[in-house]
C-alpha cells in the first residue's frame, strides 16, 4: 500500500500543481450527500497523494470531524487529513458516516486515481473496476490525463473506449458523434448494449445514423466470436462423443457386441472420479487439486473390471447372437443404474473442478474458452492416440485384430481367444470409464448419465464405419459441430431430429459408413 501511494504521488506530481485543501476536505467529509459528491468530483479533477490517502481513509471509516479540522485516525496515531501533521483527537470529534451512494463515489474516484499508478497491473485492475462500475462526466478530466499518459497501447485503447462511453451521452451532439465513431471499432457486447440504449433516446438525425452504423459494425465483429464459439463448442461436444464412442468402436466395431450398458460403464467411471475426489478431500485436502491424476486410472480400472466381469459371466455365452446380446446388456444397464442409486442415492453428486481447470482463456470479448473443455479435447485425442498405438503396434492389439477377423485361425496358431475377448471388452469398458471421468468435469454426475450419450455414440460408430478408428474421429467431430450449428438455427430438439435424419439418409446411400472395412474382415 505504501509503495503504491508513493508511486501515485510521483505520478500525480508530474501534472498536478495543486493539493487537497482544508475547505475541500471538509466539504467532502461533511454535509448533504449530493454536495459531498460534488466536492469530491471537483477535487478529483486535480488529484494528489493527499486526496488518495483521504479517500482511502473515508472508505475505511477512519475520518473524524471537528469544528476546526478534519482528522484521520490510524490506530493510535492521529493526523491532519490535509497536511499530514500529527494531531490530538478532541473529545468532541464526530465520526464521518458514508452511505452507499457516497461509498460508490469514493470507490469510483479511487479507481480513477489508480489509472496513474506506475504499475501496469494496478492500472489494468483500475480500468476493469471503472468499466464495471461506470464513469461519470466529473471524472473525464482525470480520464483524459490517464489516456494521454498511458504507455500501454492496448490499455490506452480501452481507456479511449471508456471515455467515449461517457461522451456518448453528452449534451453536445458533436461530442456524441465523435464518441460513436470511436466506439464503432469495438467488438465488445457491452459497447453494443450501450449504443443500442443510446439509439433509443437519440434525437439528432446525424448522430442517430452514426449509431445505427456503429451498431452494425460492432455486431459484425461480435458475429465472428459467436461463430468461433459455436465451432469450439461443437469440437468440445465432438471430443466427448469421441471418448464415448472409442470404447464402443472396440466392443461393437471390432467384437460385434451391441452393448447397451456402455453408457453405464461410462457412469461407473464418473462415480469412480467422485469417490477419488471425496477421498482426497477427506484425507489429502492439501493436494486436492491433483486428484484427477489418480481419478483417471481409477475410472479406467473400475469400468474395465466391471466390463471383465460382464464378459466372463454373461456376454461370452452370447457371441454371434445380437438380439440376445442387446436384451442382456439392456438388462445389465438397468441393474447397474439401480446399483448406483442404492450406493450413492438417486440425486446427482457434485464433482468439483481442480483449480487448474477453473476459468478460461478470453480469446475475444464475447468468446472465452474454458480450461476444462480445452483439457477434455486434449485428453480425448491423447486417449485416441493411445488406443491407436495399442491396436496397431502392440502384441495385444495384434491378437485382438486376429481374433476379431478370424477366430478359428487365431485359435489354430495358439491364441487364447476367450482371454483376448475379455481383454478387448475390458479395454472398451475402461475407455468408457475414461469418458465418464472427463464428463464429470463438465456436467452432472448421476445414475442416468450414460443414457444421454449411448444413442449418439452408436450413431458415431455406425456413421464413421464399423471398426474404423479414423471414421470414429471424423464422425464424432463432424456430428458435434453439425449439432451445435443446427441448435443455434433450429433449437436443441429439432437439431437432434435433423442429425438423426441425416445419418439415416447417409447410411441408406453408404451402408459401410465413412470408412469401409478392407481385406478379409470386409468379406466375412
Amino acid at each position: 500500500m505504501i509503495r503504491w501511494m508513493v508511486g501515485l504521488g510521483l505520478a500525480l506530481s508530474a501534472w498536478s500543481a495543486s493539493a487537497l485543501t482544508a475547505e475541500q476536505a471538509r466539504a467532502i467529509a461533511a454535509g448533504e450527500t449530493d454536495a459531498r459528491i460534488a466536492a469530491l468530483g471537483e477535487a478529483a479533477k486535480q488529484p494528489d497523494a493527499a486526496l488518495a490517502g483521504f479517500v482511502q481513509a473515508l472508505l475505511e471509516d477512519a475520518v473524524k470531524l471537528t469544528p476546526k479540522a478534519v482528522l484521520v485516525v490510524d490506530g493510535a496515531a492521529v493526523k491532519d487529513a490535509v497536511t499530514g501533521a500529527a494531531a490530538t483527537l478532541p473529545d468532541d470529534a464526530e465520526d464521518v458516516v458514508n452511505n452507499n451512494r457516497m461509498r460508490g463515489a469514493l470507490q469510483a474516484v479511487q479507481a480513477s486515481m489508480k489509472l496513474l499508478s506506475p504499475e501496469l497491473a494496478v492500472r489494468q485492475a483500475a480500468v476493469a473496476e471503472l468499466a464495471k462500475g461506470g464513469v461519470d462526466e466529473a471524472q473525464l478530466p482525470l480520464l483524459d490525463k490517464a489516456v494521454e499518459a498511458e504507455p500501454d497501447a492496448a490499455l490506452k485503447a480501452t481507456l479511449g473506449r471508456l471515455r467515449a462511453s461517457v461522451l456518448v451521452a453528452s449534451a453536445d451532439a458533436a461530442k456524441r458523434l465523435t464518441a460513436v465513431k470511436e466506439l464503432s471499432v469495438s467488438g465488445e457486447p457491452t459497447v453494443k448494449a450501450l449504443l443500442q440504449e443510446r439509439l433509443a433516446v437519440e434525437t439528432d438525425a446525424e448522430v442517430k445514423g452514426a449509431l445505427m452504423s456503429a451498431i452494425g459494425q460492432v455486431e459484425s465483429r461480435l458475429a465472428w466470436g459467436e461463430r468461433l464459439g459455436v465451432v469450439f463448442t461443437g469440437v468440445s461436444l465432438g471430443s466427448i462423443l469421441l471418448l464415448v464412442a472409442l470404447g464402443l468402436a472396440i466392443t461393437y466395431g471390432l467384437m460385434g457386441v451391441i452393448n447397451m450398458a456402455h453408457g453405464e460403464l461410462m457412469m461407473i467411471g464418473a462415480y469412480a472420479t467422485y469417490v477419488v475426489q471425496n477421498l482426497f478431500r477427506a484425507y489429502a485436502p492439501d493436494v486436492f487439486d491433483y486428484y484427477l491424476w489418480l481419478a483417471v486410472p481409477a475410472s479406467f480400472l473400475a469400468a474395465a473390471l466391471v466390463g471383465a466381469v460382464l464378459e466372463r459371466t454373461v456376454l461370452r455365452w452370447l457371441y454371434g447372437r445380437p438380439l440376445e446380446t442387446l436384451l442382456a446388456t439392456w438388462g445389465i444397464s438397468l441393474v447397474l443404474m439401480q446399483g448406483v442409486r442404492s450406493l450413492f442415492g438417486a440425486q446427482n453428486v457434485p464433482v468439483e473442478n481442480p483449480a487448474w481447470l477453473s476459468g478460461g482463456i478470453a480469446v475475444l470479448p464475447n468468446l472465452t474458452l474454458p480450461y476444462n473443455r480445452i483439457a477434455i479435447i486434449g485428453f480425448a485425442f491423447a486417449v485416441l492416440a493411445g488406443v491407436a498405438l495399442l491396436i496397431a503396434r502392440t502384441r495385444l492389439g495384434l491378437f485382438v485384430r486376429g481374433v476379431t477377423q478370424n477366430r478359428r485361425m487365431a485359435a489354430c496358431v495358439g491364441i487364447h481367444t476367450a482371454r483376448i475377448d475379455t481383454y478387448a471388452f475390458s479395454l472398451g469398458a475402461g475407455i468408457a470409464g475414461l469418458a465418464g471421468c472427463a464428463l464429470s468435469q463438465v456436467g452432472n454426475v448421476g445414475p442416468d448419465l450414460g443414457q444421454s450419450y449411448i444413442v449418439d455414440s452408436f450413431m458415431v460408430v455406425v456413421l464413421g464405419g464399423v471398426g474404423q478408428l479414423a471414421g470414429t474421429v471424423y464422425a464424432a467431430l463432424g456430428l458435434g459441430v453439425l449439432n451445435k450449428f443446427l441448435e443455434g438455427w433450429a433449437g436443441a430438439v429439432l437439431a437432434k431430429i435433423m442429425v438423426l435424419v441425416f445419418i439415416v439418409v447417409f447410411i441408406q446411400k453408404r451402408p459401410q459408413g465413412l470408412f469401409a472395412m478392407k481385406g478379409r474382415s470386409a468379406e466375412a
